[in-house]
């Protein structure tokens, strides 16, 4: 039986997304949190946690970016131009924090500022990516083989909804990631935040879970038509298991679980949106096999994919256990 390589292009460049969204987002949020942690010694033991291990985690999402468009250029074609804005101003977000975590150990007297940027480029890129996922989700007009619509087709409720959600994932993440990697008072306020963002989380997944069905009829039939329900209810029952174990692992004052829990709570909403998208890679407008590349291309690409995606995994998971453990006080240059 051959291979469908436009399903294994679709589940490696899903791969890719989930594997930034897991290696960026507690970053991400570390950044997010940074106005709620005291100037000096614990921003600084803060950015520490994630010092060995934050610049490689865009390697995913250029991966995902770049296999998009390689494998799948007509979504390419119709998708970039419908969310160019807050493409920018992700990758403007990028830019800032990236910056700032270099020049903030480069000066005292300007290292405010340099917070400042840090925070603004890490809540800026955050809610981009929410907004980019909304604007995707709630449809693109389509004419022809090019994108339909107008330069503010992206900006709405939803998508400012799915913002403020990504924003909150993200935040809880870099909480129990700190709860994680750190001791004493930093410790002790990460943990505080963590209690105050899982119940935020959670209600920010409940808002966007029922506000999807309504953006789209097939939506809805791909839900709760019978007996597809009986796989989909799967998705909000195992929200509830995850969400059970987070507070217990929580009020247990547990350390590695609030973090792994939490990553578990994205895995599931990620799992809800391939079931609400498939089998298209342009909502209810153009299928994974319409935009798909030829299958030479396909075969040619999957080989260098094959190659280089284990290599990456082998470096990530070699940087993570080296760096593995509490953060001390040691300086990041």
């Amino acid at each position: 039986m051959s291979v469908d390589l436009t399903l294994v292009w679709a589940a490696l460049l899903a791969f890719a997304i989930f594997a930034y969204i897991v290696m960026d987002g507690f970053d991400l949020g570390v950044g997010i949190l940074f106005p709620t942690l005291k100037a000096g010694e614990q921003r600084d033991r803060a950015m520490n946690s994630i010092a060995p291990v934050w610049d490689g985690n865009e390697t995913w999402l250029i991966l995902g970016g770049g296999g998009l468009f390689a494998a799948f250029p007509l979504a390419y074609a119709v998708l970039m131009p419908a969310v160019y804005t807050p493409i920018i101003a992700m990758l403007l977000g990028l830019v800032f924090r990236g910056v700032a975590f270099e020049y903030r150990w480069r000066t005292v007297r300007a290292k405010p500022i340099w917070d400042i940027a840090f925070f603004g480029g890490s809540l800026m890129a955050a809610f981009s990516q929410g907004v980019v996922l909304g604007a995707i989700l709630q449809g693109v007009e389509v004419s022809g083989r090019a994108y339909g619509g107008g330069w503010w087709d992206w900006l709405s409720p939803f998508s400012l909804l799915t913002g403020c959600a990504v924003v909150t994932g993200y935040a809880l993440l870099g909480a129990t990631w700190l709860n994680m990697k750190t001791e004493g008072k930093l410790q002790d306020h990460a943990r505080s935040q963590a209690w105050k963002l899982g119940p935020a989380t959670l209600i920010m997944i409940g808002a966007v879970s029922l506000a999807t069905p309504f953006l789209d009829g097939e939506y809805a039939k791909r839900w709760f038509d019978w007996p597809g329900v009986l796989l989909t209810a799967q998705v909000p029952l195992m929200v509830l298991v995850l969400a059970a174990g987070f507070f217990l692992a929580m009020s247990k004052r547990r350390e590695v679980w609030p973090f792994l829990i939490s990553l578990g709570l994205f895995a599931v909403t990620f799992a809800g949106l391939g079931v609400s998208i498939y089998p298209y890679a342009v909502p209810d407008q153009i299928t994974l096999w319409d935009a798909a590349a030829p299958a030479a291309s396909q075969s040619f690409m999957l080989v260098g994919a094959l190659i280089l995606i284990p290599i990456i995994l082998a470096y990530t998971a070699y940087a993570y256990w080296v760096f593995r453990g509490k953060v001390g006080d040691e300086g990041y240059h």
